[in-house]
Parts: structure tokens; sequence; C-alpha cells
């Protein structure tokens, strides 16, 4: 799965992560998809949710802030392209300030301002669900590209922490 940027697909640009869950797809959406759920997992190990906001349609906003365990906040976005329950969301993700505006990321440097992100959730079969993410950048210059190319590392370790969080939340269920 890719995500298609407005200049055509990016493959080498393309980051993408996946994990099987024990838990059947329409319990993975739900617990994606709703904020009383997002409050309670969502973000890499270690971090918990500070702000949470959820607007579930096309060109609705999922906003929020993750608290980072040295006190730092990261404020975040996804405006919703594309919604197909339970099997798919389609987002521009990026940084945000408290308001929701466009913000560069907290470490400074070069970072696309939008990624295109495509999040799928396939059913496995014994009530296992895949969760696939696939990011790719929408804007910004090479150096942002070639700063989120170098990220993949970080990106990896990132959600593989929040796929953590998501899995041990989902066994409490």
């Amino acid at each position: 799965m890719s995500p298609t940027t407005s200049a055509g697909p990016a493959a080498a640009e393309t980051f993408v992560i996946a994990r099987v869950f024990d838990a059947p797809r329409d319990l993975v959406w739900k617990t994606w998809t709703e904020t009383e759920h997002l409050k309670r997992w969502w973000g890499p190990k270690g971090f918990t949710v500070a702000h949470c906001t959820m607007d579930l349609r096309p060109g609705g906003v999922f906003h929020y802030c993750l608290k980072a365990p040295d006190g730092g906040v990261m404020w975040g976005r996804w405006v919703f392209r594309e919604i197909v329950a339970p099997e798919r969301l389609v987002s521009l993700s990026a940084f945000s300030d408290e308001k929701g505006g466009l913000a560069r990321p907290p470490w400074g440097g070069d970072w696309p301002p939008e990624i295109l992100s495509a999040v799928r959730f396939a059913d496995k079969g014994d009530g296992r669900t895949e969760v696939t993410v696939a990011w790719v950048p929408e804007t910004g210059t090479e150096a942002d590209r070639a700063a989120f190319v170098a990220g993949f590392d970080s990106m990896r370790q990132g959600w593989g922490g929040t796929f953590d969080q998501f899995a041990a939340y989902l066994a409490r269920r």
C-alpha cells in the first residue's frame, strides 16, 4: 500500500510499517477512530495524550497533543481526505500548533510540512487485524524530503512504540 502524492507515486520516499493485532477489525477501527480510546494509547511508548479531538469525516481533523516523558509537548493534526470504515483512512498529517495551524517539527530543521498518510485495516482471520501505515511527503523541499527518508529508522521506532501501546490497550479490552 502506498499513498500517491499530487506529483504521483514516490516509492523511494514512502515509509511503510505494519503490525498484526489480536483483535477483530471492527474493534481495531473503533479504538483507532474514537477519542475515548485514542486518549488511552495514542503515541509512542512513554508519551501520553494531553489533548485529543476527532472529527471523523472527509475534511474533518484529528488534532492532538502528546506529552513526552521529559515534559515536552508535540502537537499534530490529520486532515481526513478519505474514510472507508472499517478499511482505510487517508489524511494529510502534519505537526501543528495548539490551534491546529501548520507548524514546523519541534526539533527544528528540515521536514515535509504535510505528509500523505494512508492507514489500512485488513482482516487476517481468526479475530486478527493487520494495520498498515504508509507515509509519503505531500509538500516540501528536496531537503525536507531527504530528511523524511533519513528519518525512516526514527519513524519505525516511533510507530513501533505506538503499535506496542495499541496492542497493550487492545489486550485490556
